[in-house]
């Protein structure tokens, strides 16, 4: 369907046929004040309260749960996140030292309130504040499993965890999956201001946490938990049942990345499985997007039930249950329209429309007939949440252009010398490279402005920045200065970026997509989908009506696919199928996938996983393959980090270092001018090492670790990026505080410095590079020319390496990528008979 707003850049518009709807409410009501309560008094006759389950006192920090008296068996204090209630002395009366310490909190706890109370009728004013009801009611009773989809802006990721904590089914905590670590961070961030808590670690007394790679940031009484999707697959590895979850909401679903779809397959096993593991307490489940096919998903997890319904007749002999659910037949609702402003049209006619927004009975337990027929479940409830806070205008280019980089920064000046400040800028690009690109230009030009023009302040967002130089973007721009945020797709969805009102949407993305013949990945730029594209417009509405420019034509955008291919379909499956044996998975050709990979996928990620020594013979996972399922990290870096911690390697501080940089995108700057690049080759001759990249990677990192005076001026000095430096770190830390944990890594080993590489050493890690990308191996052949020794492939050396433009006998590198031809990068040149003796042991 095309979309309802045709605007050109060249300011000649049409009038917009179907105008979106601003929905701007403004409450300028104070929030209500709490009653304030009596000072409790114990009765003489009344019975002897059990231990910690005192009512709440007139101290309890706002929207504390009904039942967090007890929150894992702790006793009601501050250190479970309420204020404690005043201590009575034999008199009924309090201790002064009680009344000073209720001040002391009061004072603490403060700011925290006002920030919550200011924040309020920002809630108020969402879309999806007038459906908390509806949300609440379509989770209770036997509905487990709830299907969201609300417009962007409409406040679903912030608001739907804050509906359930307060439910009764609610006993624990409430985890909500995002597929970025930087959205898990600011959203939670976000929650904890808007419920007037403290933010994961930083107290004991907080209520709202997160955990991404890296970084786990909760306390002990955290109630809502954002995480990342690789993150509660690692949790699920400790806690299969995710016992101390009363709900789980995956948000972002259309993304579909590999995560998702193992979590979405996990979860449907849980909901429609016995409850056993869980005591017979349910998991609660919604599935929340903006863009997402409803009738897919709705389909997806009633088979589920469908097949439980079955399992229990063959059980009961043929005994009816009478599970009350219709069988999946043709769809009265089409689902959602790819189309932006194209809403889901039911042909029955009693749905209801009220205020603007698309009310459906399916989220209660009455009036259940409202549903369009297809979807009407017993334990399936669907929720549609029409309307954004603020409409966004579409300006499209009236030609294509070839060079959207440069397209990219007229827009920005564009947009700079024609609107008015407050409103920043956020712009996609296709991946870091672009963005430092575009970044360089920007400053450039800018030093041309005239004085009595705005600043301007370019900040970059990209999946490798460190987690301190990624939060920059949600600090306030200085006074005059607008701030121009150049992201990857990282910032497509949940991220809330202060002040930007203007997206330029450069229509392109860099995915990876797996061929399974070749074994290699190919790292494409390709247009997005058009729920991307939606995605994408919809960061300008949130705080102000805002403008989307894109930077490709409005015939290019209706020839864009519908959605993202699923990346279950494009991807390397080792290390979700590593996961799933680990979760005890032993079918995976069985396992409910919402879109089934191909046989062929699943075969090669099996043969990797033998070859690894990650499963045993009979497909059954080993010990090594739970150790490399339990670290963060990808099936072939596990295994080299396993093998390192061999007695007989003795190099796994090394190997940490090596993976902190594998971990990262390129650590050494890419320079453009002659100049510039003969002057770095000068630099960084003490850091390349003859034995390839990953021993130089090794150099880099000790050398840079050994820096204590000014780190920053020495990767200046070295041409190292040092924001890459920081971030491998970080890593690195944290690699070697989960190696102690698994016993890896003995505490009594002084971690304050690597060993200094000796030729034995250095040998030992290249053994275990081999170890884990044996696949990953080629010969010299008499042309002058590498092919790998296991599929006879062509490959060639990466401009970017050590080795490039040297010959020796046989080379290992961690990555095969095609651009415009098959390169490996991360090389390393090992002697041939090593290889031999690895590829040997494999058969």
């Amino acid at each position: 369907m095309p979309e309802r707003v045709h605007t050109r850049f060249n300011g000649e518009s049409r009038p917009e046929r179907f105008p979106p709807k601003s929905v701007t409410l403004q409450d300028h009501s104070t929030p209500p004040q709490g009653k304030k309560r009596k000072r409790a008094e114990k009765l003489p006759n009344s019975p002897p309260s059990k231990p910690h389950s005192t009512n709440p006192g007139p101290n309890t920090l706002p929207h504390s749960p009904k039942n967090s008296a007890i929150v894992g068996n702790a006793p009601r204090n501050q250190a479970n996140g309420v204020i404690p209630d005043r201590q009575l002395n034999s008199n009924g009366r309090t201790p002064s030292n009680a009344r000073r310490d209720n001040k002391d909190m009061k004072a603490q706890y403060g700011h925290l309130i006002k920030r919550r109370d200011a924040l309020l009728p920002a809630r108020k004013a969402l879309p999806i504040w007038s459906h908390a009801a509806e949300i609440k009611e379509g989770l209770r009773g036997p509905k487990d499993v709830m299907l969201l989809v609300g417009e962007t802006g409409s406040g679903k990721s912030t608001q739907v965890p804050q509906f359930l904590l307060d439910e009764p089914w609610c006993k624990g905590c409430i985890a909500i999956t995002q597929p970025r670590r930087v959205a898990a961070i600011s959203l939670a961030r976000r929650v904890a201001e808007e419920m007037g808590s403290l933010l994961g670690s930083s107290s004991p007394s907080s209520k709202v946490g997160y955990s991404v790679r890296f970084d786990n940031s909760t306390s002990p009484n955290t109630r809502i938990k954002f995480l990342t999707e690789g993150m509660l697959l690692q949790e699920m590895l400790r806690d299969p049942w995710l016992k101390q979850y009363s709900a789980v909401i995956v948000d972002e679903v259309h993304e579909r990345s590999v995560n998702v779809d193992l979590l979405l397959g996990f979860l449907r096993n849980l909901v429609t499985g016995d409850k056993k593991g869980r005591k017979g307490m349910p998991l609660k489940v919604v599935v929340m997007s903006a863009t997402a096919d409803t009738e897919s998903l709705f389909k997806f997890f009633n088979a589920g039930y469908q097949g439980r319904k079955s399992e229990h007749s063959q059980i009961s002999n043929g005994i009816d249950r009478k599970l009350d659910r219709t069988e999946d037949s043709e769809s009265s609702w089409s689902g959602i329209s790819s189309s932006e402003d194209e809403k889901p049209k039911a042909k029955s006619s009693k749905i209801t429309q009220t205020n603007g927004s698309l009310k459906l009975k399916a989220n209660s337990n009455v009036n259940n007939s409202a549903e369009p027929a297809a979807l009407v479940s017993k334990f399936i409830s669907t929720c549609y949440i029409e309307g954004r806070q603020y409409p966004v205008k579409i300006l499209y280019l009236p030609e294509p252009t070839q060079d959207f980089v440069e397209a990219a920064l007229k827009s920005i000046f564009q947009i700079h010398y024609k609107e008015p400040l407050p409103g920043d800028v956020l712009v996609f690009l296709t991946g870091q490279d672009t963005v430092e690109a575009l970044e360089r230009l920007v400053n450039e030009y800018a030093l041309g402005m005239d004085a009595d023009v705005p600043k301007i302040l370019a900040l970059p967002l990209f999946a490798a920045l460190p987690q301190s130089a990624q939060q920059k973007i949600f600090h306030p721009a200085p006074p005059k200065t607008r701030k121009i945020i150049l992201a990857t797709n990282i910032a497509e969805t949940s991220v809330t970026v202060p002040g930007v009102r203007y997206v330029v949407d450069s229509g392109k993305v860099k995915i990876k997509q797996f061929r399974n013949r070749l074994g290699l990945d190919s790292l494409l730029v390709k247009p997005i989908s058009q729920s991307a594209a939606i995605q994408r417009k919809g960061r300008a509405g949130r705080e102000a009506p805002g403008q989307c420019y894109r930077l490709y034509t409005e015939k290019d955008y209706l020839e864009l696919q519908p959605r993202t291919t699923p990346e279950i379909l494009r991807c390397d499956l080792s290390h979700a199928i590593l996961t799933m044996k680990a979760r005890g998975v032993e079918d995976v050709v069985g396992f409910p996938f919402l879109d089934p990979p191909t046989r062929e996928g699943l075969e090669k990620a099996l043969l990797l996983l033998l070859q690894l020594g990650a499963l045993s013979d009979t497909g059954e996972i080993s010990d090594i393959g739970l150790k490399i399922a339990k670290l963060p990290l990808t099936p072939t870096l596990g295994r080299v980090l396993v093998e390192a911690a061999d007695p007989e390697r003795d190099c796994l501080l090394e190997i940490i270092d090596i993976i902190s940089c594998l971990s990262v995108e390129n650590i050494f700057l890419n320079l453009i001018t002659e100049e510039k690049k003969e002057d770095a080759e000068v630099a960084r001759q003490e850091l390349y090492r003859r034995e390839g990249d990953h021993l130089t990677l090794l150099a880099t990192v000790q050398a840079y670790a050994s820096e204590h005076t000014d780190r920053k001026a020495w990767a200046e000095k070295h041409y190292v990026s040092h924001r890459a430096m920081q971030n491998i770190m970080d890593v690195r830390k944290q690699l070697r505080q989960q190696c102690t944990q698994l016993k890896l890594l003995s505490q009594s080993v002084d971690m304050s410095a690597a060993p200094q590489s000796s030729q034995a050493r250095s040998n030992n890690i290249l053994h275990c590079l081999l170890r884990g990308f044996a696949a990953n191996t080629a010969r010299l052949m008499p042309d002058g020319s590498y092919r790998t020794l296991l599929g006879n492939q062509t490959v060639a050396i990466h401009p970017s390496s050590v080795l490039f433009g040297r010959k020796t006998e046989a080379i290992v590198f961690s990555e095969f990528v095609f651009t415009n031809k098959s390169y490996a990068r991360g090389v390393s040149a090992v002697q041939l008979d090593w290889v031999g003796e690895v590829l040997a042991s494999l058969s």
